[in-house]
């Protein structure tokens, strides 16, 4: 069984960097992979728009499907300022959810490499820190002190646990699912892999993969709008 059992991360080519040993891993090409279909499908939806006909085919009604729903969640969660945050939202929407649903066509998700989700995470810290300054001024670093002063190590602890939440949620739900299939595709007969895991993919993969997207563009969406004054709301 431990043959046929596989979820690692495997390094592929090995090279010399600053004198350090540095490794392009099987998450790096599915990464590129996932990066790729992303930019192949926008440049293809971006000609279809350009050209579009007066009846839309079945593709212009799919892209207009696609930004019609990111544009609703957006707006639902953050308002009047969704218009700022609704290209980044789109983009790691689509970024994350191709990678969690990845798995489908025989890849290891990408988002099941803590290194991929900690980016990620580190990503969505940046905005959430960014535009608590730019809105906030000092007020960034004096609400640390808030209530009391000597809550500043709880309230600091608070702010730098949100990437490492984000991230770690993602991953682990996503490698959790990778495990699982793993283990699946490792007990069962040949002749019983080709139908029976169809069913337990729609879940891990799928489902599972399209609710986690969801939450970490969700709590994305709610960390930043908390840190905008409700005037600028």
């Amino acid at each position: 069984m431990e043959n046929n059992v596989d979820f690692m991360i495997h390094g592929l080519v090995k090279f010399q960097l600053f004198g350090q040993e540095l490794w392009i891993t099987t998450t790096h090409v599915c990464v590129l992979i996932v990066m790729m279909a992303l930019i192949g499908f926008a440049i293809a939806a971006n000609y279809k728009i350009r050209h579009a006909k007066e009846v839309p085919d079945g593709f212009q009604n799919f892209i207009e499907l696609i930004v019609e729903s990111l544009d609703k969640m957006v707006n639902n969660i953050m308002g009047e300022n969704a218009a700022k945050f609704r290209n980044y939202i789109g983009t790691i929407f689509m970024f994350i959810l191709l990678s969690n649903i990845s798995g489908l066509f025989g890849l290891r998700p990408p988002t099941a490499d803590y290194g991929t989700t900690l980016s990620l995470g580190l990503i969505t810290f940046g905005m959430i820190q960014y535009n608590n300054i730019k809105y906030n001024k000092g007020r960034a670093f004096t609400d640390l002190f808030k209530p009391l002063p000597f809550l500043f190590p709880i309230n600091l602890i608070g702010e730098i646990a949100t990437p490492i939440s984000l991230s770690l949620r993602l991953f682990g739900n996503v490698l959790s699912g990778t495990v699982m299939m793993a283990l699946i595709y490792g007990l069962l007969p040949i002749f019983l892999k080709i139908g029976f895991p169809a069913a337990l993919h729609v879940y891990f993969d799928l489902f599972a993969g399209c609710i986690q997207t969801y939450v970490f563009c969700m709590l994305t969406m709610v960390f930043v709008s908390q840190k905008i004054p409700s005037e600028q709301n």
